[in-house]
């Protein structure tokens, strides 16, 4: 293997390339996380995943999230991914714990004490599940025993504080979301889907109680991500899972087995046994924060330094949808809705050839189809 197939490979093994995936959250589960701070990218990402065969809209992942087989909450790194609803539960259970100790100066900053989190968790389950409870020693457990009849509520973020207020508990500055990401973590509640351009919040209810014993789950999640994200390195897995190095070096060491290893210079790239590439468009439209960019702490092999800061201006976090041409990006694109057709323009770094122009637009049409409108290349 050398650098310039890389990207091919990890078109393949992100499921870029091709794809038999039939269902939103077959694509989560393969992936492990999908970066997801901004809802409407991580549709397109999953969408992007699904054959064009299986129909997939919108309205396919909407339905996902909505019936909890996908689960959109704070997870790795801290920050909002997609999971499948059957992985929320062991992921939370790894993750969670280490999240919330290292959210423990900013909850002494903003004065959020214990006593203010379980009161607070206490009265978001009352009203989402719209039924009174008290808060077990651990939420998480008490959350995925609730019965699948439990009614489950949805409120916006502005609801949910404007209740808290009203039963004493302060939410003003930043109080309210660090209350409320708790309560994610916790295992009491999720994102769903959007209502007037405002998030809401819904009980969490997973499509199973699967757990695993932390060697499993670490061990599993380093299964999921070499043979989605590969090849990779060790360095990207401890970036991606937030873990710290000692856990993911378990986890990795515990499945290294199934998986092949190739050095180039002085990186050592992890991938499946069978991971040759097959032939593929030469063009992908990928949404901003796709895992094919954000999944690596090394962007290199498919994103040039001299471009990284048209894909993410100033370093500052914001990443635009980008252009793929056999693997490596090529430029950046924006969608604009006007009367009934969404206008896609391309922003190449560089002049795209035909062959490139005809795969944009057959990119673009793709995307069209997946919003359910006529798509215009501008």
């Amino acid at each position: 293997m050398t650098v310039p197939n890389i990207p091919a490979q990890r078109l393949k093994n992100q499921r870029i390339a091709h794809s038999e995936f039939q269902t939103a959250a077959e694509v989560a589960s393969w992936l492990g996380a999908i970066q997801a701070q901004d809802y409407a990218s991580v549709e397109w990402s999953i969408g992007l995943r699904l054959p064009q065969s299986a129909g997939a809209t919108q309205a396919t992942v909407d339905r996902a999230l909505d019936d909890g087989s996908i689960v959109r909450t704070w997870l790795l790194r801290g920050t909002l991914h997609i999971v499948a609803g059957a992985d929320v539960g062991w992921m939370l259970s790894l993750l969670a714990p280490k999240l919330i100790a290292g959210y423990a100066r900013r909850y002494r900053e903003l004065e959020l004490d214990e006593p203010t989190m379980m009161r607070s968790n206490d009265l978001l389950a009352s009203w989402l599940d719209g039924e009174t409870q008290t808060s077990p020693p651990n939420p998480l457990s008490n959350a995925l025993e609730r019965g699948s009849n439990t009614v489950s509520r949805t409120f916006s973020r502005a609801e949910l504080l404007a209740r808290l207020e009203e039963n004493g508990i302060v939410t003003k500055g930043q109080r309210g979301i660090y209350i409320l990401q708790r309560a994610a973590l916790d295992g009491l509640l999720c994102r769903g889907l959007t209502r007037g351009g405002d998030d809401l919040y819904r009980a969490l209810r997973p499509a199973s109680a699967k757990t695993l014993a932390q060697d499993e789950a670490l061990a599993e999640f380093a299964r999921r991500y070499f043979s989605s994200h590969g090849p990779a390195t060790f360095q990207d897995f401890v970036w991606w899972t937030g873990l710290k190095t000692s856990d993911a070096r378990a986890g990795f060491e515990a499945v290294k087995s199934e998986f092949v290893a190739e050095t180039i210079g002085d990186q050592t790239y992890w991938m499946p046994q069978e991971s040759k590439a097959k032939n593929h468009d030469p063009i992908h439209l990928l949404s901003g924060f796709d895992e094919y960019i954000l999944g690596y702490k090394d962007r290199s092999a498919v994103l040039d330094a001299e471009y990284a800061n048209q894909v993410c201006p100033g370093g500052n976090g914001v990443f635009y949808p980008t252009i793929v041409s056999q693997g490596r990006v090529v430029g950046t694109w924006k969608r604009a809705f006007k009367k009934g057709s969404v206008i896609v323009t391309p922003s190449p770094f560089t002049t795209l050839n035909a062959d490139e122009m005809a795969g944009f637009a057959a990119g673009a049409a793709r995307f069209g189809a997946f919003v359910g409108m006529e798509a215009v290349v501008g």
